[in-house]
């Protein structure tokens, strides 16, 4: 009894100064944070984008153009219901603390729309990365097990959806998505990045691309590839919407553990790229570095 009765009074003291820390200088104690979207929720929206784009891949029942309509529906109206309310408590949130202006009360809805009539051209797009996979790598027995069982697919799904609302606006959301399929699949590809058709990463682990970095069609990376930006202080002369990160044109190939920085580095239509090279400088459509890096 003694025990349960000090125990008490230990957790008393301790949540009397954790309240009193909410009063300190630390951007953390802002209380006003908890009218942010809700992680999770975000999440679950997400989980039901996913079945829209490969339905006969997440269906627990059999489908055919008699049920096709309503198991879409299973998962659009909740997607759809989920994403007004948290891009509204996002864009509110943002414009109480000053990041952003105000929007009217029905552009959350109208963003929302926006991505759901923006579906069936990304499911064809995505089609184009799933077979830019099965194509692209020989160990891919069928287009079923690239969709079932690559890193990338999650990563570029994740990344494809979340662009949209990256491009139309909506604040926060958009990277806890990309950020949600980073934690499942170590590929880390920032919503504001521009990447163009039939996009493969194999295996993945450990890709970073950067939020201005520009992709063309037809590209494929390795593991471990950074296409990132060179060191900058946040707040010093880099006009904040300067391209930061690297262009990599059509046709590129880059092999696992290379590094390629800064937003001036332009890599021509076709190149090659070799492992572990380190590029901070452009190089000509159709070159082959390999070795040591060509800016040393």
């Amino acid at each position: 009894m003694g025990t349960d009765i000090t125990r008490h009074d230990e957790l008393s003291a301790a949540l009397d100064d954790i309240v009193k820390s909410y009063d300190g200088p630390e951007d953390i104690n802002n209380l006003d944070s908890a009218a942010l979207p809700n992680e999770r929720k975000v999440i679950e929206a997400y989980e039901h984008l996913k079945p829209l784009i490969y339905l006969g891949f997440y269906s627990k029942r059999a489908i055919n153009r008699g049920n096709l309509r309503f198991a879409l529906s299973e998962h659009l109206y909740p997607a759809c219901e989920i994403l007004v309310e948290q891009i509204r408590r996002a864009c509110t949130y943002e414009h109480q603390v000053g990041r952003c202006p105000g929007k009217p009360p029905s552009w959350a809805e109208e963003a929302t729309l926006r991505l759901a009539r923006r579906i069936p051209a990304l499911r064809a797009q995505l089609n184009g990365d799933v077979l830019a996979a099965f194509h692209g790598d020989p160990a891919a027995p069928s287009v079923e097990e690239v969709v079932f069982s690559y890193p990338s697919i999650e990563a570029i799904t994740a990344y494809r959806l979340a662009h949209e609302l990256h491009i139309t606006g909506v604040p926060l959301l958009p990277r806890i998505i990309t950020e949600y399929a980073h934690s499942l699949t170590g590929m880390d590809i920032h919503p504001g990045a521009t990447v163009g058709e039939r996009f493969f990463v194999d295996h993945g682990t450990g890709v970073v691309i950067g939020a201005t970095c520009v992709i063309g069609n037809d590209v494929k990376l390795y593991q471990g590839v950074t296409l990132g930006a060179l060191s900058l202080p946040r707040g010093g002369s880099a006009a904040p919407n300067r391209q930061r990160h690297p262009t990599l044109e059509d046709e590129v190939t880059v092999y696992a553990g290379a590094s390629i920085l800064g937003g001036d580095t332009v890599i021509g239509k076709g190149s090659v790229i070799g492992g572990n090279v380190w590029l901070t400088r452009s190089v000509p459509p159709g070159s082959k570095i390999f070795g040591r890096a060509r800016d040393e």
